[in-house]
Order: C-alpha cells, then sequence, then structure tokens
C-alpha cells in the first residue's frame, strides 16, 4: 500500500469515527462549536475550576467551545481572553487575539490585552498540527506546554490555576517536575470525551505558589 492510500484510508476512518461520535452529535444537538466542550465541562464539574468574577486566558481557542463554556461561567464581572493562531468567529464575552503564541509579538498582544491585571486561570487546548511522527509530535506539544507554563509564571496570580494539555511520552515526567515547582498540586485528568487511542491528557495545576 502506498503512503497516499494509508493516508486516505486513516482519513476515511477518522471521518467515519467523527460523524458516528456521539459527543459531536451532542455538541451539534446543543449548540457548542466542538465536541472539546465536554472535557471541559467534566473537569469543571469535577474540580471548580471557573468562577463568576474571574479572568482568564484561553490559550489555543478555536473553534471557541472552551470559550462559550467558559464566557457564561465567569460572568457576571468576569474576563476571557482568547488566542489562537486560527480565526475564531467572534462572540459575547470574550476578547479574541488572532496570531502564534511562540512569537514575542503575539505574547505582547496578549500583555497589552491584560493591562496588567493579574490572570485567576489559565486553559490551555493547544495542540500542533499532527504530523504521525510521535516523536516530533511530542516534542511540539510539550514546547507549547513549556511557553504556557512560562505564561503562568509571569502572569497567573499566587493561588492562580492552570488546565494544560499534554501528550504523554519522554518528556512528560520533566514537565510535570516543573509544573509541580510552581504550583501547590497537580493532577492528571483524563476526561471521558477523550478519545481513548489519544495520547492526549490534561494537568491540572491548582494554588500557583510565591515566588
Amino acid at each position: 500500500m502506498t503512503q497516499k492510500s494509508r493516508r486516505h484510508k486513516k482519513s476515511k476512518v477518522w471521518m467515519q469515527e467523527h460523524v458516528n461520535d456521539p459527543y459531536v452529535q451532542k455538541a451539534k444537538a446543543e449548540g457548542w462549536r466542538s465536541r472539546a466542550v465536554f472535557k471541559l465541562i467534566e473537569i469543571d464539574e469535577k474540580d471548580r475550576l471557573l468562577r463568576p468574577g474571574m479572568t482568564v486566558v484561553d490559550l489555543g481557542a478555536a473553534p471557541g467551545s472552551w470559550c462559550q463554556y467558559a464566557a457564561k461561567r465567569v460572568q457576571p464581572g468576569g474576563r476571557l481572553i482568547a488566542l489562537d493562531l486560527l480565526e475564531m468567529t467572534p462572540m459575547n464575552g470574550v476578547e479574541f487575539i488572532q496570531g502564534d503564541f511562540r512569537e514575542d509579538a503575539v505574547l505582547h498582544q496578549l500583555e497589552a490585552a491584560l493591562g496588567g491585571r493579574p490572570v485567576d486561570l489559565v486553559l490551555s487546548d493547544m495542540a500542533p498540527n499532527i504530523s504521525g511522527i510521535a516523536v516530533s509530535d511530542q516534542a511540539r506539544i510539550m514546547h507549547l506546554a513549556e511557553l504556557t507554563l512560562e505564561f503562568c509564571r509571569d502572569h497567573l496570580k499566587p493561588g492562580g490555576d492552570l488546565l494544560v494539555k499534554v501528550f504523554q511520552g519522554s518528556d512528560f515526567t520533566d514537565l510535570l517536575k516543573a509544573v509541580k515547582l510552581a504550583f501547590e498540586t497537580v493532577a492528571v485528568r483524563k476526561p471521558a470525551a477523550s478519545r481513548d487511542r489519544s495520547a492526549e491528557t490534561y494537568l491540572l495545576a491548582r494554588r500557583k505558589v510565591v515566588g
């Protein structure tokens, strides 16, 4: 079988799974922008992440299902700033910045939007374009997670929380150690809406330590 035909077969299988996925159907029925919302809902219901009045940054936000949910949960009085490399259809209660989080100019835009206001919660569902080369994909998502942690060190208020997507793999232990140094508690969450075969998991870090 040629590489092209293998890719076509994989794509066909994925599309079939996607169409039959109960979370895809439920998201469509309930008006959510993607099935990913059910991952955040499950974690929020279990761990009580979102509250009225919070300042929240959502990294890797497009198409915006996490924003749909979080924007309602932080009202009244809350603020949600979202960022993604891709375009996102505007929605009420969300300030959106389009750009690459890895670029300094985009980070400065995000900092300017915050205007010195400390962040209560950072959400990151960022993932690189998957190449299918496990080592490469693992390294790129871990780099995004490290940049997210760096952002938290600079902008998350003491006592603030982080929820970040990571892939289980060779660099996972090192990242986990770094997150544990920055927060009082760290838990691993694998929501039911995460596909079984996916290596993705989420680190939930609570109460950023001072210093």
